[in-house]
């Protein structure tokens, strides 16, 4: 078994490469499906594919250390330049695919990439525009080179050529290649992985192999990861998450790697697929059950109740069965029955049904869709982690699962909570350094190693798991005292389909007041159903009746804050439905979906006065960026409407 090799013998991903080909030569490594037929590579094939590209790239001049830029969508190839890039001793940096061209350049020059691997040509495009600024790439590889033969080739050469030169430098490169393998050390840089920038510019977090395969090791005996696991990699290559569950616990494991061919088809290929092993931001969970809930409004009689009544046998005791707790025969019974009838049926049409393990992080998932996938029979949990700490902080242990928590440290890991709140955590796992950045690495990581989280938070005394309540930077006081927790609100917000995001304003005044995002599938499909007619997302934002449902769920989570000693003060006073969505390529959030407060504060300052000026509505113009990268503007007239606040003591909401 993987989980049984000590990972001081094996100290860098190719090491476990060359371990997987010789203990699993014949088990799938990876699979991609494209034109419709999934393919398949085993644990040998891989090797093989791997070390001719590693060969390849020592032809092109690749030495120890240069950095090599990986840009584009989740494909075996693309995985296997990473790790042949280790195996020369060079240092892969993932990208975020989506990222504009200027986003690029930054990374590019700051990490001081010589070699760029691109997915297609809208990478490579990308790259060639910023060519003049970004001075160091002296060559870029490409996978797929459709729309590109006319392209000036001097410096440019497809993965598929580079593997071949490689094959035939067997006998020339081979022995340096085995030398630069064999330096490899626990000590040696794994990966260099950009932080989404929420704050400023994204920041280069160093990783070494020591990191990446402890980590690895120690998360996968946590949740008794095999070699007979299925996962889909779907999630941008450019973020940790995808590293370590694609990569290091992949190699660690020797499970299977599953590609989508498009983002497009990400459910019907997870459908096929079935994977054992998932993970999905909060988003993907809500956005798959409110598709779920919009066919169940359209289906007929019988079906529906069927759907309602069984629910509600889910809901009841679902996750005490798959806690294992003691349920009694009739309820086991009609569970079963359900389970037959909607449960199993539902699960295999989501793609869900072989799920052992399910992880979802990022952000706070509402309690109520968490509990829904649970009910089902699903092991869904909740993990923190973080860039710095190679994903992993804490993990919810099987049988002990709570929406509202976190769960325990992870293997390895200590946690201490600061005299203000701030969680702090150490592991085997906490980054070597910010590249090139001394000044934030040591505010962040202190001599003992240590590490700033910048979320405030505790440990719930019934459980023992960590609670998370906010960013500790946004946690402040409103003008009376009380506790103003942002982020904390705006997640309740969210828990609510037809919410997209919103943003809450608070910190210093006497009132919160609020933007809101709507999800357009979600209010699209109650607009139909209500025979509302709109032609654009700006229309539909500000309809009247979208504004009443809007409002409902604001009044909604203020009485649940004022229920909250803690919290009472935070309810919302006054919001507005904004006309566009905020979106990454207008710098208004990360690549990863968090909102840069700071900007949209600057951006939408009018917005923020009209608010807090008493006005009933107000008008604004836009900027936007297109696709293309193209900008122009929108206007609007915005309604601004008040929010019914529950009244509380002062007195106690300070306290």
């Amino acid at each position: 078994m993987a989980e049984q090799t000590r990972p001081e013998d094996l100290q860098s991903i190719p090491a476990l490469l060359e371990r997987n080909a010789r203990r699993w030569g014949a088990l799938p490594a990876y699979r991609e499906k494209e034109f419709g037929i999934w393919q398949s590579w085993t644990w040998a094939e891989t090797a093989d594919e791997v070390r001719a590209l590693a060969l390849g790239l020592l032809v092109l001049g690749v030495e120890r250390g240069d950095r090599v830029a990986i840009i584009g969508r989740n494909r075996p190839a693309m995985y296997w330049s990473m790790v042949a890039a280790q195996m020369c001793g060079a240092i892969p940096v993932p990208l975020y695919q989506d990222a504009v061209a200027e986003e690029m350049a930054y990374v590019l020059d700051h990490c001081g990439a010589r070699f760029v691997v691109a997915g297609d040509q809208e990478q490579v495009d990308k790259v060639l525009e910023i060519q003049d600024r970004v001075k160091g790439i002296r060559h870029i590889a490409y996978l797929d080179g459709r729309g590109m033969r006319k392209y000036d080739h001097t410096h440019m050469t497809s993965l598929a050529d580079i593997a071949r030169e490689g094959r035939a430098a067997e006998t020339r490169l081979g022995e340096e290649l085995d030398r630069r393998k064999a330096e490899l050390t626990f000590d040696h840089t794994c990966v260099m992985l950009y932080t989404s920038g929420t704050t400023g510019k994204p920041k280069g977090v160093v990783l070494s192999n020591r990191n990446i395969i402890v980590t690895s090791k120690n998360s996968a005996e946590f949740d008794h990861l095999t070699h007979n696991e299925e996962i889909l990699a779907y999630l941008p290559m450019a973020w940790v998450g995808d590293f370590i569950f694609s990569v290091g616990q992949a190699y660690w494991t020797g499970f299977t790697v599953n590609c989508p061919e498009s983002p497009a088809t990400m459910m019907s290929d997870l459908r096929e697929i079935g994977p054992t092993y998932f993970f999905a931001p909060p988003r993907i969970f809500e956005t798959v059950l409110t598709n779920v809930m919009i066919r169940m409004e359209d289906a007929g009689r019988i079906k529906k109740w069927l759907f309602d009544h069984f629910m509600e046998v889910a809901r009841r005791v679902g996750p005490a069965i798959l806690d294992g707790r003691p349920v009694g025969l009739g309820d086991r019974l009609r569970y079963a029955l359900g389970d037959i009838l909607i449960y199993g049926p539902l699960k295999n049409t989501l793609g869900f049904s072989r799920i052992r393990v399910g992880y979802t992080a990022g952000e706070a998932i509402g309690p109520e869709i968490f509990d829904f996938y649970r009910s089902l029979g699903i092991n869904l949990k909740q993990l923190y982690g973080q860039t710095e700490a190679s994903v992993f902080i804490t993990q919810q242990p099987d049988g002990q699962v709570r929406s509202d928590t976190v769960g325990v440290p992870s293997p390895g890991v200590e946690i201490r909570i600061a005299e203000n709140g701030e969680v702090f955590y150490r592991s085997p796992g906490v980054f070597v350094e910010y590249y090139k950045n001394p000044e934030s690495t040591a505010s962040t990581k202190d001599a003992e190693g240590w590490v700033a989280t910048g979320d405030a938070g505790f440990f719930d005394p019934e459980t023992g798991q960590l609670r998370i309540i906010d960013r500790a930077k946004d946690v402040g006081k409103m003008a009376d005292g009380s506790l103003f927790a942002p982020k904390y609100v705006e997640n309740k917000l969210k828990f609510y389909p037809n919410i997209l995001e919103a943003v809450v304003f608070g910190a210093g005044r006497d009132r919160c007041c609020a933007f809101i995002n709507i999800d357009l599938t979600a209010v699209g499909n109650w607009a139909e159903r209500n025979n509302i007619a709109y032609s654009s997302y700006q229309e539909l934002s500000q309809h009247p009746k979208v504004g009443d449902m809007i409002q409902a769920h604001v009044e909604e989570v203020n009485r649940a804050l004022a229920a909250d000693p803690m919290l009472s003060g935070c309810q919302i006073h006054r919001f507005l439905v904004l006309h566009k969505e905020l979106d990454a390529d207008d710098g208004e959030m990360t690549r990863t979906r968090k909102v840069r407060r700071r900007i949209v504060e600057q951006k939408y300052a009018d917005l923020i006065d009209a608010l807090y000026g008493g006005k009933d509505s107000v008008h604004t113009e836009t900027e936007v960026t297109y696709e293309d990268g193209r900008k122009g503007k929108i206007s609007a007239t915005l309604t601004i409407r008040d929010a019914a606040v529950v009244p509380v003591s002062t007195k106690a909401a300070a306290e």
